[in-house]
């Protein structure tokens, strides 16, 4: 396959949205929906998105509610005939994943420094693994939000996913010296082969 029609080959959603004779809260929302689905801006009201399920069907229905506002809205299906120029846009769109799995990065060593410290402490208890828990879930979701409008395997992902699971990994082992703390157990001194207490745990509530 040539790197023309490889260009040619991915058709684009180009958008067009003008909310100047609709509510501002029209606005607000046009862009935090264009932008969780990780269109493309290519100039103030104009972007563009992969023609894919489900960002096809989600800018239909909000080009049909910015209509009803009051609002002007076009949608066009374009393709990319140049190969350069297809690389480029999907360049681009993976420069704006990379930043947002950069931010994970960035964020999840608080959770293992936390986790560290009150480790130290001897501070492990179910409230900390439960705050430590909704960390974990805030992490996982973000990632989650970020893959799901990351149209060409950006990069980034794959540091940002490590990072979560260094993250999950941590909290496992933190709930087991929770568990065995309050079990009055050392988690250092099981015998060879003995589950962890959260596995126990899990074994009896199963």
């Amino acid at each position: 396959m040539t790197t023309e029609m490889t260009g040619a080959g991915e058709r684009f959603l180009l958008v067009s949205v003008s909310t100047a004779d609709a509510p501002a809260a029209t606005r607000v929302r046009v862009w935090r929906k264009l932008r969780s689905l990780g269109a493309l801006y290519l100039q103030q009201s104009v972007c563009l998105l992969p023609d894919r399920d489900p960002a096809r069907r989600q800018v239909a229905r909000l080009l049909t509610s910015v209509r009803a506002d009051g609002g002007t809205a076009r949608e066009l299906t374009v393709e990319i005939a140049d190969g350069a120029e297809y690389a480029q846009l999907v360049a681009e769109f993976n420069a704006e994943r990379d930043t947002e799995y950069g931010e994970v990065v960035e964020r999840a060593p608080d959770l293992l420094k936390e986790l560290e410290i009150e480790t130290a402490r001897g501070n492990a208890t179910y409230a900390e693994v439960e705050e430590s828990e909704a960390d974990l879930e805030r992490l996982e979701k973000w990632l989650a939000k970020i893959a799901a409008r990351d149209y060409f395997g950006a990069p980034g992902g794959t540091a940002a996913r490590e990072a979560v699971e260094r993250c999950r990994t941590a909290l496992a082992a933190f709930e087991d010296t929770a568990i065995a703390a309050q079990a009055g157990e050392n988690p250092a001194g099981r015998a060879a082969g003995a589950l962890p207490a959260s596995a126990r745990l899990h074994a009896v509530d199963g």
